[in-house]
């Protein structure tokens, strides 16, 4: 099954959130420090992480959409 990593940059929110699951699923977020927030879902599986004070350089205004297909290691 692909899956599809979901990234999304809040520029006036300063954070950039990183989804590797459905972001529907989330349930649990916990603070781990440094302004990193780990998301969790129903089962406490890690399934995306939010990164706090992100702000990119100012000439910098990247628009893009991130797909790939993760490989389950056996």
């Amino acid at each position: 099954m692909n899956k599809v990593i979901k990234i999304i940059h809040d520029s006036v929110g300063e954070t950039i959130t990183v989804y590797f699951d459905d972001p529907e699923k989330s349930e649990v977020c916990e603070e781990t420090g440094e302004g990193i927030i780990l998301i969790k879902d129903k089962e406490n599986n890690i399934i995306g992480f939010e990164k706090l004070y992100f702000k990119l350089e100012d000439d910098i205004n990247p628009i893009f959409q991130l797909e790939t297909n993760l490989a389950r290691a056996k």
